[in-house]
């Protein structure tokens, strides 16, 4: 039962169900990760624990996880703000990835891109069933997908059917995505975040040094991604960001977005 609920930031509702805190991305209508939304989605994890959250659930709204990243702004951005935006997203990433409390991932809806790679740090996951669409679509709007996720991805699905979604730029069905463990489960709707809460409570119900240690252990590759200097990785990825190629398809992908709120 939600005991509390409160805005901690105008881009994320927190509720806590006990020792667990719901942490509701509020970012209509997409909840695409703006700036201000990577910036408050990290505080807030940060946060958690100090505040005696032991257990973390990252959702959105019904229908709609996350968009990813917000391409219409983003693009209205100069080259020294882009750079700041790659930084902060993956020091989210890094965030989420060394959290040490466990995260659930309650995804609510589409979940394409962005809201594919959130999903990708946490530590278990479960899709609400209905025709959403999952996935990493990055090659097909001009994006190279940036190593750190494809190896998060590769942990999570395996090496195959990693090099088919990446490469592919392939959006899947809720159904596809459990079937190859991109999720862990599919329930329905109404049931996604209290499922949710409730793994999260089956593992704060288990001797809690034990199962800290073992999840620490379970989890230090996806921290070790981070270990080393990402610097050149991040580079590589802003430049790519303003490559012709890149341009011309954000570009065209943000009038189609245009287009389609207008009418």
């Amino acid at each position: 039962m939600v005991i509390e609920a409160k805005i901690t930031a105008p881009t994320i509702i927190t509720l806590d169900h006990g020792a667990v805190r719901e942490l509701r991305l509020n970012h209509p209508p997409a909840n695409a990760l703006s700036p201000q939304l990577i910036a408050a989605l990290r505080e807030a994890v940060v946060g958690a624990p100090r505040d005696g959250a032991r257990a973390l659930v990252l959702s959105g709204a019904p229908g709609m996880f996350s968009a990813g990243l917000d391409v219409p702004l983003l693009l209205t951005l100069n080259r020294a703000a882009i750079a700041e935006v790659w930084h902060d997203f993956y020091a989210l990433l890094r965030t989420l990835a060394s959290s040490s409390v466990p995260i659930a991932a309650a995804i609510t809806g589409h979940a394409p891109a962005g809201g594919t790679v959130l999903l990708l740090f946490c530590d278990w996951r479960g899709m609400a069933e209905g025709d959403w669409k999952i996935g990493l679509n990055e090659v097909q709007v001009g994006i190279p997908l940036p190593p750190v996720i494809f190896a998060a991805l590769k942990r999570q699905v395996g090496s195959r059917q990693a090099e088919r979604l990446a490469a592919g730029g392939l959006l899947i069905s809720v159904a596809e995505a459990a079937s190859i463990g991109l999720v862990d489960e599919a329930l329905p709707g109404e049931r996604v975040v209290k499922r949710a809460v409730e793994w999260c409570q089956s593992l704060l119900a288990l001797p809690p040094q034990a199962m800290a240690a073992t999840r620490r252990e379970a989890r230090a590759d996806l921290v070790r991604l981070f270990e080393q200097s990402l610097d050149r990785e991040i580079d590589e990825v802003i430049a790519n960001w303003w490559s012709d190629e890149t341009q011309t398809v954000l570009k065209s992908l943000a009038e189609r977005l245009a287009e389609k709120k207008s009418t």
